[in-house]
């Protein structure tokens, strides 16, 4: 087990959020540059900019741990290494191109395959999500320090959270298990902060898009007292082939159907 302070590394990363957040909205503000990655999918000069700036502060707070970054892919990564982190610069790009509020950026450290830090930031909407530990969550909204618990906001109603585009049966069929009564669609790893602030009660979704889209969302909601397991509420872990989602469902707390 690698000994690591993690308090310290989350702490000292938030600053860099900040910096690389101001600098995303300064990019979208003034035009981002879109390229095509090898799968079609949009890279913009912002994920790059954000990119670099993640990567060099993380590699000055833990020198030996490798990085993988959805812009950098690391494919190098030895097949037992178990400690790694996972970045993804902007997680809805094609939200960022179009100047909409839900995309973020996105960092957590992976060790023995569980996320163990998070570090969630929505710049525009000013809202900072972090965590590295059990009841050691935390949000920076409008310069507030607040603590996530995933305590219920709206008691009246279950509120589902979906991604955008059509629903899934599979989800729906989740969905009408679990009595949820409205749905919200939400972009981005934002989700799974909304679970954790208590805004919102449980998000599913089939396989889809990679570990580094959910990995610091997952810590932070676990950290609040939440839950991430698969369908079946298996635990849900990182380092797979490929870096692969498997079939996710994200809940505000475990026994959600109780």
């Amino acid at each position: 087990m690698i000994n690591l302070n993690l308090k310290y590394i989350t702490e000292n990363l938030i600053d860099t959020f900040l910096e690389a957040g101001d600098l995303a909205k300064k990019i979208s503000q003034q035009g981002v540059k879109i390229t095509l990655k090898s799968d079609k999918s949009p890279v913009t000069d912002g994920d790059l900019a954000v990119d670099q700036i993640l990567t060099n502060k993380i590699k000055s707070l833990t020198r030996n741990i490798p990085i993988v970054s959805e812009e950098t892919v690391n494919l190098n990564i030895k097949k037992e290494d178990k400690t790694f982190w996972l970045i993804d610069p902007i997680d809805g790009t094609k939200e960022y191109i179009k100047k909409k509020d839900e995309y973020t950026l996105n960092a957590a450290l992976i060790l023995d395959l569980q996320p163990v830090i998070g570090v969630v930031y929505a710049p525009a909407k000013k809202r900072l999500f972090f965590s590295y530990g059990k009841n050691l969550a935390f949000e920076i909204n409008n310069g507030k320090k607040l603590i996530l618990n995933c305590k219920k906001i709206n008691t009246n109603e279950i509120i589902g959270l979906e991604n955008s585009g059509t629903t899934p049966d599979e989800i729906l069929e989740i969905y009408k298990k679990y009595k949820v009564s409205k749905k919200l669609k939400i972009s981005s790893s934002l989700k799974f902060c909304i679970l954790a602030s208590g805004e919102a009660d449980i998000y599913a979704a089939k396989a889809r898009a990679f570990e580094w889209d959910i990995a610091a969302g997952h810590a932070i909601l676990e950290h609040a007292g939440g839950a991430v397991t698969t369908h079946d509420e298996k635990k849900f872990s990182y380092g797979k082939e490929s870096y692969k989602n498997l079939p996710i469902l994200a809940k505000r707390r475990f026994d959600l159907d109780k």
